[in-house]
């Protein structure tokens, strides 16, 4: 009982001699020295006295009993030891990983979340993936493509909040090499620039192509996605990040068609706008970039060799996951729709994405903020004609009616034909009423001093998206055939059942030869691209046509057989020169076949050809001949009634 009072009396007096040099910082050195002689302390004691006392020295700093920094320090070091024993397994499972046992992997990560704290599981396995990945200088497919099926498995069945917490991350990190990357005074780039062994920016490279996987693997949605294209088409288009996009594109190219193909014709033309006038001075892998993103729109994209064991390892791992949905529990199903605005500021604003997360945004004043610069965006440009000077104008053309009036207005300020075919859906008029757009834009094209594609353009696009606005077109057609002296166009029974309303057409002394040849040449892009077909010729007799109507069916015929051949309307076929060159007989055939189909289309349209274009040599003769045996095909297969 005396030994152990002595012991406690003189722990006491240690306890009290370090909370004194604890209070007073500046204590006395010989003091000191004589409490250490009579009373020898453990090295681990002596460590926590010199720690203490170096912490006290700062003027303000708070004072930590040592019984608490002894404590303090025993949980550090175990939780230091249990963090080495967490990383060990998370690396060994990580390590083993293969396709063919990826389901115990998971089931054995789930038992570690089970036995540590959630938080400490996700960080260090989000660092070991991320780490892992991003350090490859040749990282082949199959081994992103395995990870991103592993982080889409523990999004299900762990939760939202790993694959949010690891999306983050990827994103910040690839932030983070991307500007170090840009950075002209980063020396570290410079030297990796020069070493052949390690490629420039590996990093931000190997992290896109995990961004792809998980979108593949429906952890994140193409909204991030399509944010990533977008912020890598801001500024000057790089060698790298060309080599960027076309990552993406290879991976996940298809799945943003399907998902998006709006959000993709937009970026084409970002793309588009950023190329220079003179396709020449364009590297090779631009120029690649640009057909791969042309051929991904048209849907005519091809595997490449070296992507098969790619593709092949995402379908195999999309089973996996398949099954997992069908034998587990799934804790969450959709994939993440946060934007790359929203990781960004998700430090300041918050994670609205997670339930029970602050938030700190104000949606309110962000609508408000969209709302303004939306306004600012639709404005006009200063020079841009007023309402009334446009109303007014309308009145000069002959708009007699408001409803004409207000397509007039429409097609006059939109910024081009895509804005005015949205605009003029939206002004909500009956189907009878809709019939007066394609008039009205009839009438602006034929009073045009030379030829504008832009209302065939409108046109083609309406037809496209309203079977009605075909048959106007015919209609119209007939009208302007009928203005031009042939009276039996139409036939006799739609002559007799004509009212006032549909008589209200061209008038036939107001057909000069510019509106001729100006509503020739639209007609002729229609036919060729499919908007109306030569069965509205039908009730034509190309026998009997007056001269004014045959040089207008031959400029019409003319830019038939050439647009057939082109992507974008033919200005003028004035010129030899400017005739297409290509010789492509398909789009020419398929136009042909339709009107063949009908005997008396076909017998009027053999006859017309052969000598409208007798003697003609180059691109029309070989046009021609094509449409003539096409319809000589056609009418033998074809039973005669």
């Amino acid at each position: 009982m005396s030994d152990e009072g002595e012991e406690s009396s003189e722990a006491g007096s240690d306890e009290e001699d370090e909370e004194w040099q604890g209070l007073d910082g500046s204590g006395d050195e010989q003091a000191s020295e004589s409490v250490q002689g009579d009373n020898k302390p453990s090295a681990s004691e002596s460590k926590v006295d010199q720690s203490s006392t170096g912490a006290a020295a700062p003027s303000g700093s708070k004072y930590v009993p040592p019984h608490l920094r002894k404590r303090a320090e025993a949980e550090s070091a175990q939780q230091s030891e249990a963090q080495l024993k967490l990383t060990k397994q998370l690396k060994g499972l990580l390590n083993r990983m293969s396709e063919q046992n990826i389901a115990s992997i998971v089931d054995g990560v789930e038992e570690i979340y089970r036995n540590n704290r959630r938080h400490d599981v996700t960080e260090t396995l989000t660092k070991l993936i991320v780490d892992g990945i991003s350090s490859h200088s040749m990282l082949l497919d199959q081994y992103v493509v395995l990870h991103a099926a592993f982080v889409s498995a523990l999004h299900k069945l762990v939760g939202i909040e790993f694959a949010a917490f690891f999306v983050q991350h990827v994103v910040s990190s690839y932030d983070k090499h991307f500007a170090e990357l840009n950075d002209p005074n980063n020396a570290a780039a410079a030297a990796n620039a020069g070493n052949d062994d390690e490629p420039l920016g590996k990093e931000c490279s190997n992290l896109v192509v995990l961004l792809s996987e998980l979108y593949n693997f429906q952890v994140i949605s193409s909204v991030l996605m399509y944010d990533v294209i977008r912020a890598l088409l801001e500024g000057d288009l790089t060698e790298f990040k060309v080599e960027l996009l076309l990552k993406v594109t290879r991976n996940s190219g298809q799945q943003l068609r399907q998902d998006d193909p709006t959000a993709l014709k937009s970026i084409i033309q970002i793309v588009h706008s950023k190329l220079p006038s003179d396709t020449t001075a364009l590297s090779s892998r631009t120029r690649f970039m640009v057909e791969t993103l042309s051929n991904l729109k048209n849907n005519k994209i091809k595997k490449a060799a070296g992507q098969t064991a790619g593709t092949e390892a995402v379908e195999r791992m999309k089973k996996f996951l398949s099954g997992l949905t069908k034998k587990r529990h799934v804790m969450s199903h959709e994939p993440l729709r946060v934007s790359l605005e929203d990781l960004r500021s998700a430090d300041t604003k918050g994670k609205w994405w997670l339930v029970g997360a602050a938030w700190g945004g104000d949606p309110l004043v962000e609508r408000q903020q969209e709302a303004q610069a939306q306004t600012e965006k639709d404005a006009p440009p200063p020079d841009a004609p007023s309402e009334n000077a446009l109303l007014k104008l309308a009145k000069k053309q002959g708009m007699n009616t408001d409803i004409r009036r207000g397509i007039f207005v429409v097609l006059m300020s939109s910024d081009d034909y895509v804005d005015a075919c949205e605009r003029l859906s939206q002004l909500k008029l009956t189907e009878v009423q809709q019939r007066e757009i394609i008039r009205v834009i009839l009438h602006c094209c034929g009073n045009e001093k030379q030829y504008n594609p832009y209302y065939a353009l409108v046109v083609l696009q309406l037809c496209r998206l309203s079977h009605s606005h075909k048959i106007t077109l015919q209609f119209c057609l007939w009208d302007f055939l009928r203005d031009m002296g042939e009276s039996t166009v139409g036939g006799a029974e739609i002559l007799k059942n004509l009212t006032d309303d549909d008589r209200a057409g061209f008038n036939v002394k107001s057909i000069s030869p510019t509106r001729m040849r100006n509503v020739a040449r639209a007609y002729g892009w229609w036919l060729a691209k499919d908007a109306c077909t030569l069965a509205i010729l039908k009730p034509v007799d190309f026998t009997v046509l007056k001269p004014q109507s045959r040089a207008f069916m031959r400029e019409l015929f003319v830019h038939l057989l050439a647009n057939t051949q082109l992507a974008t309307p033919l200005l003028s076929s004035e010129r030899r020169e400017d005739l297409p060159t290509t010789r492509n007989k398909g789009p020419l055939e398929e136009v042909f076949l339709k009107g063949a189909k009908i005997q008396a289309v076909a017998l009027g349209l053999v006859y017309f050809l052969q000598t409208a274009f007798k003697g003609e040599e180059g691109f029309l003769k070989w046009a021609s001949q094509v449409a003539l045996d096409t319809l000589r095909t056609g009418m033998e297969v074809v039973p005669v009634i």
